[in-house]
């Protein structure tokens, strides 16, 4: 399977980027498609830490092409950052190894500020965005007044797009929300900086991308957030302004349906989420605590703490129908470790009555009463385990309860944050790398 699309299952946060980072031993391209800086990938490789906000988590892999697609929203200082950073360290030594297209939309100051200034208005209604200015950047894109890479090196015309454009976000923020107006001099002056700098990683990725699948090339589509954060199908209005699920590469990378071969599923061994909206399995008491510690959970992003509780096999079965999964990848099975007893959401009471699929509405999922099935926990240290054999035997039963309930083999699993804490039990990429 040369083209395989990796999508969260759950409220973002799954482990993605480990699990990118390990898939990327034998992807030649990985490529980002929707999404901003709002997510955050942690690597740790040999007991170093990275975290990825912007450029894909295949950067660490030597000879691999990585590739922010058309889907995403990019804020330049972000992405700058990142590059010098990775480029200090020797991992990146050539603009080649990062390529940015001209079609993604770019963040500007005054799509922070609305951001911002627009949750805080809303107080005890707030999303729980990051505030870095997503949103408003994606309004902006669909409403065709948007400013993509390719105008940053377009530095005259640039300029008076950005004077039309200002009058109307600084009425905005100064009217509506009593906030500071943006410097559009400073602005326009950093845009063009900006332009000059970014220039040697800005190309065509769909070419770049249509000439790899020709060859037979393995081609990674990661994805950020996760299903229950899409625009469409996750817990609206609390969710994200782009389309996370696998569906979203087409459009946001560039690339037919019909070229593609797998969709992995990438879900924890329990369940997590950040900021607001409903998550009918959180554990709001000590367990939910335990959770957290152990699993370290706070934002890679934001570093805010994330809400934890037990895995939702109902959202779980609802992300494998919208997303197509062929595989999963559950990561975090080692923190579950010491638990005599785990529960999982096998189905829902709302208004009393049981139902065993995820709810349409808002208000459904608000008043979703879990009910549990119990599983036999283990007390053996896992992260050392590299074969499926090499688990106690009610870990195994944890995961095969996990394949059935989802309906998906689980062909990858997680004991640890290393890239060699990992058990393939079937590779979604079967061939190695053409070069």
């Amino acid at each position: 399977m040369p083209a395989v699309i990796a999508v969260g299952a759950q409220w973002g946060d799954e482990g993605k980027g480990k699990v990118v980072d390990w898939l990327a031993l034998r992807a030649e391209l990985v490529v980002r498609f929707q999404g901003g800086n709002n997510a955050g990938h942690t690597l740790v490789v040999e007991g170093e830490q990275t975290v990825l906000h912007l450029i894909p988590s295949g950067v660490l892999q030597p000879g691999t092409i990585n590739v922010i697609g058309p889907g995403v929203v990019v804020n330049p200082f972000i992405l700058l950052k990142e590059l010098e950073e990775l480029e200090g360290r020797g991992i990146i030594t050539d603009p080649s190894q990062v390529r940015i297209s001209g079609r993604a939309h770019v963040i500007l100051d005054w799509h922070i500020a609305l951001d911002q200034a627009r949750e805080k208005d809303l107080g005890g209604q707030a999303i729980g965005t990051t505030g870095r200015g997503i949103g408003p950047t994606y309004e902006d894109k669909v409403a065709r007044r948007g400013i993509r890479v390719a105008d940053l090196l377009d530095p005259e015309r640039l300029a008076l797009t950005l004077e039309a454009l200002g009058k109307e976000k600084n009425r905005e923020l100064e009217e509506f929300h009593g906030a500071s107006r943006v410097d559009l001099a400073r602005l326009t002056a950093n845009c063009a900086e900006l332009g000059k700098r970014i220039a040697p990683y800005v190309d065509n990725t769909v070419h770049i991308l249509d000439s790899a699948l020709c060859d037979g090339r393995n081609v990674l589509f990661e994805g950020a957030q996760g299903t229950f954060l899409d625009i469409d199908h996750g817990t609206y209005p609390f969710v994200t302004s782009s389309n996370c699920i696998a569906g979203a590469v087409c459009s946001g990378a560039g690339v037919g349906p019909t070229r593609i071969d797998g969709v992995l599923g990438i879900s924890k061994a329990y369940t997590t989420r950040v900021g607001s909206g409903p998550f009918p399995t959180e554990d709001k008491g000590p367990q939910g605590e335990w959770l957290g510690k152990r699993g370290n959970e706070f934002g890679a992003t934001t570093g805010r703490k994330r809400r934890c509780g037990w895995l939702d096999a109902i959202a779980l079965k609802e992300a494998a129908i919208v997303n197509g999964f062929t595989s999963l990848a559950v990561n975090k099975l080692d923190v579950l470790s010491g638990l005599k007893e785990i529960p999982v959401a096998t189905g829902y009471r709302i208004d009393g009555k049981y139902t065993a699929f995820f709810p349409m509405t808002l208000t459904e999922v608000e008043k979703a009463e879990p009910v549990y099935e119990i599983l036999p926990g283990w007390d053996k240290d896992i992260s050392s385990a590299r074969e499926f054999s090499d688990l106690p035997i009610n870990a195994q039963k944890y995961v095969d309860r996990v394949e059935s309930l989802a309906g998906v083999p689980v062909d990858l699993l997680s004991v640890g944050p290393g890239r060699d804490e990992t058990i393939c039990r079937r590779a979604p990429f079967p061939k190695p790398r053409v070069s």
